[in-house]
């Protein structure tokens, strides 16, 4: 199973999403073609509610622990109940690889 729909079933099964918005960036750092190591994660969920950013970062690490010890690298995170999600610009764009010089 591709690492994008599992941590998209985990996250979906523990957090019913509203919005679930997976991206695999790994094509923008220096890994090799077609890696699955590097996602950018939104997600709307009741879940969220009276729970500061920390709080719902270490609920997902807990919720994603079976694919961060490996296979995946990095993940930037983007949590939102859904009335903060209904005012959000949006999220960030993620920054370039530090780690290495990407060729092309």
């Amino acid at each position: 199973m591709k690492v994008q729909t599992r941590i998209q079933q985990l996250v979906n099964q523990a957090l019913a999403p509203s919005h679930l918005e997976l991206v695999n960036e790994s094509h923008m750092h220096s890994v090799p073609p077609n890696s699955e190591t590097h996602f950018k994660l939104t997600v709307v969920s009741n879940a969220f509610a009276g729970q500061r950013q920390v709080q719902r970062h270490q609920q997902v690490y807990g919720v994603l622990k079976e694919v961060m010890q490996n296979p995946v690298h990095a993940l930037a995170l983007h949590t939102f109940t859904p009335d903060e999600w209904s005012v959000a610009i949006g999220v960030p764009a993620s920054p370039l690889c530090m780690g290495g010089q990407k060729a092309g």
